[in-house]
């Protein structure tokens, strides 16, 4: 893998450890989706935590290995030849810099689209490998994580009792939806090991933020960093499994159920040793798809908390903050805080 150098006129961000190094999530909310009471136990996650694993999710083992094998071919490429496949605007190659408004991590990224022949396009030009083989393993991936998405959305709206069934997972499925995939590779850092064999400070691999699609659906190989942050405002890491999925309770679905489930905040830390490669599907509405709270959802005598808008004003606005920021405070009524 390669390893990333630090720029002196980069300014990276740090987590200092005043107090003990965040402990390890025992009690993360787990779903099988064979069983009968994934629905219920997905409710209870996104209402607690905004955020659960995934086991017997149906993404076979090989369109995984595959797809883990040449995103880290392509990372192990030289620079320059990745740089063929970017810059990141949005789509494409991006290092370090994280969007367009300063945030900068240790980290190297390729952002795509979920349209194959669009990523074939920009990955056609990056030689030492083949675009085929990167392509094909894309596709199988992305089109089995789409369908466990899409899976997990309509266990959601069973669980709280939504008509059509398919009231989310329909905006995933649509042939406009903008959903993304995001391939992020952060590269062991080993300045952070101290001389006297003691780490003080942690390195931010990507900064704090929710996610603003409706989820985010998350796996890494087999080395830790992620990080959420729970309701008290405390940070916990996630042990890293790399036969299952996590998944994100994203800003709109937030909205849609009216404050209900919550975006769960999360970041990742610089590993001192090893390298991590995480693969990430944003599953996103069409852009002109209006995003509001569901009338079926605002309880009795309450009301709606977010004002109505479309799913291209909400990413518009989201990446132009940082992303710490709370993206969602111009779409909240005023009232909603009183």
């Amino acid at each position: 893998m390669v390893v990333l150098s630090k720029p002196n006129t980069e300014k990276y961000s740090y987590v200092r450890n005043s107090k003990p190094a965040p402990t390890f999530l025992s009690n993360i909310p787990l779903v099988d989706l064979s069983k009968p009471d994934a629905k219920s136990l997905i409710v209870k996650a996104c209402e607690d935590f905004g955020f659960f694993k995934v086991i017997n999710h149906g993404v076979p083992m090989d369109a995984i290995s595959r797809l883990e094998s040449e995103a880290a071919n392509f990372f192990s490429l030289p620079l320059h030849e990745k740089h063929k496949a970017g810059p990141a605007n949005p789509f494409g190659y991006g290092n370090k810099h994280i969007g367009r408004n300063g945030d900068i991590g240790w980290v190297e990224y390729l952002l795509l689209t979920a349209d194959q022949d669009y990523n074939s396009l920009k990955l056609s030009s990056v030689s030492g490998r083949d675009p085929e083989n990167f392509g094909s393993a894309l596709n199988d991936y992305m089109t089995a994580v789409r369908n466990m998405a899409c899976e997990i959305l309509d266990l959601m709206a069973e669980g709280l009792n939504i008509q059509p069934k398919n009231a989310f997972s329909r905006l995933v499925m649509d042939k406009q939806s903008d959903s993304v995939f995001r391939l992020n590779h952060y590269p062991p850092c080993p300045e952070l090991a101290m001389n006297d064999g003691t780490n003080t400070e942690n390195k931010i691999g990507f900064g704090e933020h929710t996610d603003p699609q409706i989820i985010a659906l998350l796996r890494s190989n087999n080395t830790s960093g992620l990080q959420i942050c729970l309701r008290d405002g405390t940070w916990v890491s996630i042990p890293p499994d790399q036969t299952s999925f996590f998944v994100n309770v994203g800003d709109s679905l937030q909205v849609m159920t009216n404050g209900r489930f919550k975006s769960v905040k999360h970041r990742v830390l610089a590993n001192r040793s090893k390298s991590r490669l995480s693969m990430i599907y944003f599953a996103g509405p069409p852009l002109n798809q209006k995003i509001a709270p569901l009338p079926s959802l605002i309880l009795t005598g309450k009301q709606s908390l977010y004002k109505e808008f479309t799913w291209f004003e909400y990413k518009t606005s989201a990446y132009g903050t940082r992303l710490a920021d709370n993206r969602l405070c111009p779409f909240e009524r005023i009232a909603a805080s009183s």
